[in-house]
């Protein structure tokens, strides 16, 4: 957990858990839904992501935790299916079993407050639709089974119908339409997305603001990724790749600013590739190939080689922007959460605003937020308070 500065005089440097109220972990239940009825500690050992002596010691805690049947369409996820899947008449049918399953997990486990955090497989790529841009136009579609309305979004709505918070750490439509952040606003849900950052773009958000604030050109990105996992599998289908590519994209041009750097930004060729490559399992290996120019157009070249595991990257910060979005809740927060953006691939924003892709930016954007819910003075590193 990050720590938060609490003067720039000071040399003082709480813990986030011990500068703001979070939620205890020994207070936290889990559960969740999946298209496969093995239980936490089968599904753990399945994946092969732990070694069985660690998943060992938290048998009986994970063998308890079993899915609830799945909202599910092959229509959205093409490569994968399995038999714990809701039926119903229609989406609004299958959304009513997702609120059911909602208040039911609250009151067998005595919760006092929920927040689902959706990180289910890539969906198709998809684009906003006439049913996304009211709630009474997404509501007639869930009556209807709009193909518009993806599973992924039956969650969302499930989720802010009840008043919850929500998180998408997936790249697909989701929460950011207009229908669902208009029950956002009138449930009071904060929600956030999307895609989690965790391997090949958290290094691009590194990097990219280096070469910018050193106005060092660019001429060419090239990214390949090979991983062997489930999300391997899923995205090895060209239309949920789309929706992965997307996402993977978007985060330098926003960062580089080609509109006002032309001459060092304007013609980057970034070409994106992620490969199924089953040996690789869970540990995922991201190559960048950067072609870079500094003074007088000299070219030059930068080589990054990622070796990393997809799961251990990604499972703390799931935890990190569920603890969050509960703490936005209880601090009167709704709608777009978007100082959470240092999370995300491709941050929720509003659409007037200009979407902040700087890790470094985005991390004082998380802290000055939570120093601003702490009444505490906020931290511009002016630097002026030194010398006046």
């Amino acid at each position: 957990m990050l720590s938060v500065p609490v003067c720039s005089t000071e040399n003082r440097s709480p813990l986030i858990k011990e500068f703001v109220p979070l939620a205890d972990l020994d207070d936290i239940v889990f559960g969740g839904w999946d298209i496969f009825e093995d239980n936490c500690y089968e599904a753990a050992r399945h994946a092969g992501v732990l070694e069985e002596k660690l998943l060992d010691q938290v048998k009986d805690e994970l063998a308890a935790i079993k899915p609830m049947p799945a909202v599910f369409d092959r229509q959205y996820v093409k490569r994968l299916d399995g038999p714990n899947v809701k039926k119903g008449k229609n989406k609004k049918d299958l959304a009513d079993q997702l609120i059911a399953d909602i208040r039911k997990f609250k009151t067998d486990h005595g919760c006092d407050r929920l927040v689902l955090v959706w990180a289910g497989s890539t969906e198709i790529f998809m684009t906003e639709a006439p049913c996304h841009e009211s709630l009474a136009a997404f509501e007639r579609g869930l009556e209807a089974s709009d193909p518009a309305i993806a599973s992924s979004m039956i969650y969302a709505y499930a989720a802010i119908k009840e008043g919850l918070p929500y998180g998408n750490a997936a790249p697909n439509l989701s929460a950011e339409v207009p229908a669902l952040r208009e029950l956002a606003a009138k449930t009071g849900s904060p929600i956030c997305g999307n895609d989690m950052k965790t391997g090949q773009t958290l290094i691009k958000t590194v990097i990219a603001p280096g070469l910018k604030a050193r106005m060092i050109g660019v001429n060419g990105w090239y990214s390949t990724n090979i991983l062997g996992n489930r999300d391997g599998e899923v995205l090895d289908d060209p239309e949920s790749f789309k929706t992965k590519e997307e996402s993977k994209k978007g985060a330098l041009d926003y960062i580089f600013q080609p509109h006002l750097y032309p001459d060092l930004y304007k013609d980057i060729s970034h070409v994106v590739r992620i490969n199924y490559y089953p040996p690789r399992g869970d540990n995922k290996e991201g190559w960048d190939n950067i072609d870079i120019f500094g003074w007088l157009n000299y070219p030059m070249q930068l080589k990054i080689n990622f070796l990393c595991r997809d799961s251990i990257l990604a499972a703390p910060i799931v935890l990190d922007t569920a603890l969050f979005l509960d703490l936005a809740k209880r601090a009167g927060l709704h709608g777009i959460q978007e100082w959470l953006s240092f999370y995300f691939k491709s941050p929720m924003h509003a659409p007037e605003v200009y979407p902040e892709h700087d890790l470094f930016i985005q991390l004082m954007k998380l802290k000055n937020t939570l120093r601003y819910l702490k009444g505490a003075e906020l931290i511009t590193h002016l630097g002026r308070e030194y010398y006046d």
